[in-house]
């Protein structure tokens, strides 16, 4: 990819660890200058410090909730106000709290929905602005095969499917001002979420994620660089045209062994 970023922002929240941290090397590896920005100021901090000397690039860390209005706007405007503007903003912020619908609450059905869909909504209006006024952007929104349907994620399945008609509104909107808006929907892939996920579950995690990659069609389980990669590539001028998509980043069809 080379420095294909050098002289680009980019914005990426939820950047602390997993597909978000990843994410935010691949930019800054290729020349952008990153914000990071999650709920857990601290771990911005460090991954900031941490990208910035792996990469020799600058790197800001930002505590943030991206499903408060005036945190949001805060965290775009202090990265506008660093860098000079904001040219890629990758929605990537995301919480579960998993149950089956007799037994979810109301608090657990909005947290999820307002760090997914209001926190992609707020912080996508804030940095669209300095899109449109520079006439350049790249916006991505990660889903999630849960959009598909998955048991015992009602208030997941549905934002993530929410996020998916927000992507192709939103490049409607925005296309005539040279923002592409697109969308990356990962399948299983090994993050501290995951691992969290099979322990609930009763599980060893590498003994979970050998179970999940026998119906992976690659026979492997994705890791945080596979979407990072896919991400990267939608934010680059090579796909300039590629807008309002969806795409599913999962090793393939489910297959059953």
């Amino acid at each position: 990819m080379g420095r294909r970023f050098e002289g680009r922002t980019a914005i990426v929240t939820g950047a602390a660890r997993g597909i978000g941290r990843a994410t935010a090397d691949r930019f800054a590896e290729a020349g952008a200058r990153v914000v990071v920005a999650d709920l857990d100021g601290g771990a911005a901090e460090e991954a900031a410090a941490g990208i910035a000397k792996a990469h020799g690039g600058e790197a800001l860390g930002i505590a943030c909730d991206v499903g408060e209005k005036d945190s949001a706007e805060a965290m775009v405007a202090a990265a506008a106000e660093r860098f000079g503007g904001v040219d890629i903003l990758v929605n990537n912020a995301g919480v579960t709290r998993d149950n089956l619908v007799h037994k979810l609450n109301d608090e657990d059905w909005d947290s999820v929905i307002g760090v997914h869909l209001r926190g992609a909504f707020l912080c996508s209006r804030a940095a669209q602005r300095h899109m449109v006024e520079q006439r350049y952007g790249k916006i991505v929104n990660l889903s999630s095969t849960s959009a598909l349907g998955n048991r015992g994620q009602l208030n997941y399945s549905t934002a993530k499917a929410g996020l998916q008609g927000f992507t192709r509104t939103l490049a409607l909107e925005l296309g005539k001002f040279n923002v592409n808006v697109n969308s990356v929907a990962p399948g299983f892939i090994d993050t501290e979420m995951t691992q969290a996920t099979a322990k609930r579950l009763g599980y060893e995690p590498e003994a979970y994620k050998e179970a999940r990659a026998k119906n992976i069609a690659i026979g492997r389980v994705g890791v945080p660089r596979d979407v990072a990669n896919v991400i990267a590539f939608l934010c680059s001028d090579e796909a300039s045209f590629v807008s309002g998509q969806v795409i599913y980043v999962s090793g393939g069809p489910e297959t059953k062994r």
